[in-house]
Parts: C-alpha cells; structure tokens; sequence
C-alpha cells in the first residue's frame, strides 16, 4: 500500500492546473517541485510533526521549505478551488445528498494564535473549535474555525452561507440543501426564521422538549466527517498560529475526504 501522504498521478493532474505558476525570472536557486513540496505539505498533514522536524531524506524540500510553499498556495486560495472541484465531481455523480445537511461543532485543541478562546468546557484552557456543515451523506461542505468560547449556534448561518457554489450539472449551482438538521444547540427562533427565508427548512430538537424521533440515526453522519476530518493529526490539535493556514490545511483535508469518496465510487 502507497503511503499516504504521495500525490498519484490522477490527483496530481487535477491539482497541478490550480496551482499558480513560478515567476520564471524569480531570483535564487531552483525552487523544489511542487508536487514534491505538496507531499511534504501532506506528511505533515498526516503525521502532526513540526515544520522542522519534516524528514530531509524523503527528497520533499526543507520544512520552512514547504511552509513557504503553503503560505503561497493559501494566498491563492487553492485548496478551497480544489475542495469546489471535487465536489462538483461528486455533485455530477450524484454523490451528494442536497435533501439534507447536519452541523455540528466539537472542541479542538489549539496552541495559540488568532480564533481562540477560553474553552467553557475545559477548564477555560485557550482553543480553537471547529464549524462543520456537510450533506446527508457525510461530504464536508464547509468548515469555519473559532474560539472555544464562541456558542454553536452564532456560526449556523455563516456555514450555510458559506456552502460554495457546486456545479456538476445543468443549471445554476447548487448551494442549499431542502432541510438543516441540528441538535437543541442551534434551538433559537431567528436561524430558524432565516434558514426559512432561504427556503430551508429547519429540522432542530427545541430546549426543554423531547428529541426529535430518529434525527439522531440522521445526524450521525457529521460526527463521522469530524472523525475523519480529525484522523488528520495537524488538524486533531490546532498547531498552526496563523488562522488562514489552519484553514488551508482544513480545505486541504476536506478535499482528500472528497477524492477518497470520488475514488471509491462504483462502477
């Protein structure tokens, strides 16, 4: 079995067009390739090390390196063009279940850095907490990074917003699902009002009633995303100070889980 953290060729011919070009007069030595530079971006991704502690021997750059390379790509936004493709590769698969989306939002860890706050939870310690909104068969769609501290349900709109616009099939593209499921923490009557006013429809357990019957058996499904969103271990514990990387490697991890889905789709 191939390691992980290599880039095959199938991927690599859908990466490689999105990624921005080198000036071809840059000053200095030869930069490293990018694809290598994406392998060790990768390893790193799966492994949770340190920049520094990126292996020289695997031929895939230094760890600054790499780092650098990173901070291009998130300049140009290119793992969130990817995370789009896929998905529109799924959306013309049918693969993707706009019947209904799930939220949800468990605690990570978190070194230090912008998004952070005192965890209600945890003894106050500082950290970070990761918005998810998928579809009903578990494809992230949207991940948005805050404090600790910050309640669920201030983000429920922003991720339904944030849904990028999915094509794949004739039309305009797709970026609403019929139903919003979600348990008694995104309760409130103005998300339900405005998931409403954008012609969704709000399935949420209300405080102080009983759950609603088999939305649980419904809902399962994001806590599955998170657990392969997390199996990431750079992505597990927050390592990253600088928010708008975190959030790359996020796209980055959504987009792997999107390619293994495309990838094991039946013939």
């Amino acid at each position: 079995m191939a390691a992980p953290w290599l880039v095959d060729d199938e991927l690599w011919a859908l990466i490689e067009p999105v990624l921005p070009p080198w000036p071809e007069r840059a000053p200095g030595p030869r930069p490293v390739n990018d694809r290598l530079c994406l392998q060790g971006v990768l390893f790193v991704l799966f492994t949770g090390i340190t920049w520094q502690q990126l292996p020289p021997e695997l031929g895939f750059g230094s760890g600054q390196t790499c780092w650098r390379r990173l901070c291009r790509w998130t300049d140009a936004g290119v793992f969130d063009r990817i995370h789009q493709i896929l998905l529109a590769e799924l959306n013309a698969a049918r693969r993707i279940d706009w019947t209904r989306a799930c939220v949800d939002a468990p605690c990570a860890g978190e070194k230090g850095g912008a998004g952070v706050g005192p965890s209600p939870v945890d003894r106050r310690k500082s950290g970070s907490k990761h918005h998810l909104i998928c579809d009903g068969n578990g494809t992230p769609l949207k991940v948005i990074t805050t404090g600790g501290n910050v309640p669920d349900i201030t983000q429920v709109l922003a991720l339904v917003d944030g849904v990028p616009p999915v094509a794949g099939k004739p039309g305009r593209p797709r970026r609403r699902p019929e139903s919003l499921l979600g348990d008694k923490g995104y309760d409130s009557r103005h998300v339900r009002r405005e998931l409403l006013r954008r012609r969704i429809l709000p399935v949420i357990s209300r405080r102080g009633e009983p759950d609603i019957r088999g939305l649980g058996k419904l809902r399962y499904v994001v806590e599955q995303t998170f657990a392969l969103l997390h199996q990431f271990k750079r992505l597990a514990i927050r390592w990253e100070r600088r928010l708008e990387l975190h959030d790359s490697l996020i796209s980055l991890g959504c987009a792997l889980i999107c390619w293994r889905r495309l990838k094991n789709q039946p013939a």
